[in-house]
């Protein structure tokens, strides 16, 4: 072995000249990514391509151990970047060197390489852990389920702190490779393809893949004992339909509406275009909550949606989630009527198709059962706040907006706009002003009033019209004529769909966060 020698006055001029000048040029990335809505969700300095999860669940114990590898490009010159994830961390490796690591607040994870990471490279990011996500509480709340044979994650704004680090903010979009060990005869359901399964000691391994990109609070696991129904769609796509052994009542209910998941796709693809995964289905925990949640590829029904009976009308919202809101993303939370006001609006339509009621009759019954003097109005669907960000106007004044907008271009622009923009942004993020300026190209048609008189004023438009009638130019109040209040003498009848439209209306009712 030949070893350099490097006179002490040489190698101190050397790091005189290189450290200050590579610590200069390489700072901490964001650990936020500027969201006004959650100002620290997601972190800057990098974009993860894919995420590698390699868990072990025991429901006995709920203890959750984990191997996370991200794969990532930095987007600047990186010293130091955050993930976000609140479980106890033993071990962090970048590019396969051990890295430091320590904490900040509930759920910040600030790690500092071995080295600084320059702009525009590929890293690799391993991270192992362990911890009971149930006990894990972040701003006081937790979003892991413990069911009577193990526990189930689905949640939105946020869930993967409770099970993976991520950059937790759907800008950040990913695929995800998610592979769970559980006891022999319990199953672990998750996104996408089930690629393999396979048992050895008492345990078995299941490994599911979302080929297309995912937002991480999309990414979703369900453990436990399912009955499971497996098909094909008519496309050659794989359907999991999956379904606690101890729903009870609820049961029938469940299965008589999770398992038209095939046929909702079908008529979905029809006005929203081509369905946009590699997989379908659904599944239902036996959990207390009340929500729905579009986890990608197979959304996540809580058992109280069906208390009532049979409900395809909270599969049609879900499913029509994986169009608007899982494919095409919202840029920032608060533009969250790109993802409701659409999924609700497929409710609308999923009432014309069966013959209970109309969009026009369901959105002249929500007119005319909303007063003016209704808080209702006053919150903004394109701008909600974040305390309102799930309130029932974004979802039925933002489903009026959307007649609004059928009805001012026509059925024909309408549908155009409505099945290309999943197309044009598919696999992206878009904001609602991307929307408007898309609807105006596809429609020729200026539509910045109408967009603001539906979406942003606090006060209750003039009355709606079907195409053709003409617009009432009365009413109380002052201002322009678009914003004056109409209030019908004779409310329109009720549609025969909208009692299950209503029973719908807690779906992304989290529990307060």
């Amino acid at each position: 072995m030949h070893r350099r020698v490097i006179a002490p006055s040489v190698l101190a001029a050397s790091l005189l000249l290189v450290i200050p000048a590579a610590a200069a040029g390489y700072t901490p990335g964001a650990p936020g990514l500027g969201d006004p809505y959650y100002p620290a969700s997601g972190n800057g300095g990098y974009d993860v391509s894919h995420y590698d999860l390699r868990l072990q669940y025991q429901p006995k114990t709920d203890l959750l151990r984990g191997t996370a590898t991200l794969l990532a490009t930095t987007t600047q010159d990186l010293s130091r970047f955050n993930l976000d994830f609140g479980l106890k961390v033993s071990e962090i490796r970048v590019g396969g060197v051990k890295a430091a690591f320590t904490r900040s607040g509930d759920q910040e994870l600030e790690v500092t390489p071995a080295t600084p990471l320059p702009k525009n490279q590929q890293i690799t990011m391993v991270v192992k852990y362990a911890g009971k996500p149930s006990q894990l509480k972040i701003g006081g709340w937790t979003a892991w389920h413990r069911t009577p044979d193990g526990g189930v994650i689905a949640q939105e704004p946020e869930a993967a702190a409770w099970w993976f680090p991520s950059n937790d903010h759907p800008l950040d979009k990913a695929t995800f490779d998610i592979s769970v060990s559980v006891p022999d005869g319990t199953q672990a359901i998750s996104n996408g393809v089930l690629r393999s399964q396979s048992s050895k000691l008492g345990w078995t391994r299941f490994n599911w893949r979302s080929n297309k990109p995912q937002a991480t609070y999309l990414a979703t696991l369900a453990v436990g004992r399912f009955d499971i129904t497996t098909g094909t769609t008519s496309d050659g796509l794989p359907v999991v339909n999956a379904y606690s052994k101890d729903l009870g009542d609820n049961a029938g209910a469940a299965r008589a509406s999770v398992e038209r998941t095939t046929e909702v796709v079908e008529w979905l693809s029809q006005n929203l275009g081509p369905y946009p995964f590699n997989a379908l289905g659904g599944y239902v925990p036996n959990v207390t909550t009340g929500y729905a949640l579009e986890t990608q590829t197979r959304p996540y029904y809580s058992p109280r949606q069906f208390a009532a009976g049979s409900n395809v009308s909270v599969v049609v919202h879900e499913l029509a989630h994986q169009w608007y809101g899982d494919s095409v993303s919202v840029s920032g939370w608060k533009d969250i009527w790109l993802n409701e006001g659409f999924a609700r609006y497929a409710q609308w339509l999923w009432s014309e198709e069966e013959g209970e009621g109309t969009a026009q009759e369901l959105a002249d019954w929500v007119y005319a059962t909303r007063p003016a003097e209704d808080p209702f109005w006053q919150v903004a669907p394109a701008d909600p706040g974040p305390e309102n960000q799930f309130h029932i106007a974004v979802y039925d004044r933002g489903a009026l907006a959307v007649q609004a907008l059928r009805n001012e271009v026509g059925d024909r622009s309408f549908f155009k706009i409505l099945k290309g923009w999943p197309t044009e942004r598919a696999y992206g993020n878009a904001t609602v002003t991307d929307f408007l300026r898309y609807a105006e190209r596809v429609s020729g048609k200026p539509l910045a009033t109408l967009f603001d008189t539906w979406l942003y004023q606090p006060a209750k438009p003039a009355v709606p019209t079907a195409p053709g009638q003409a617009r009432s130019k009365t009413g109380a109040g002052a201002g322009p004529a678009a914003h004056r209040s109409v209030e019908r003498v004779h409310p329109a009848p009720q549609p025969r769909s909208w009692k299950k439209i209503a029973a719908t209306n807690t779906v992304h009712d989290t529990g307060g966060h």
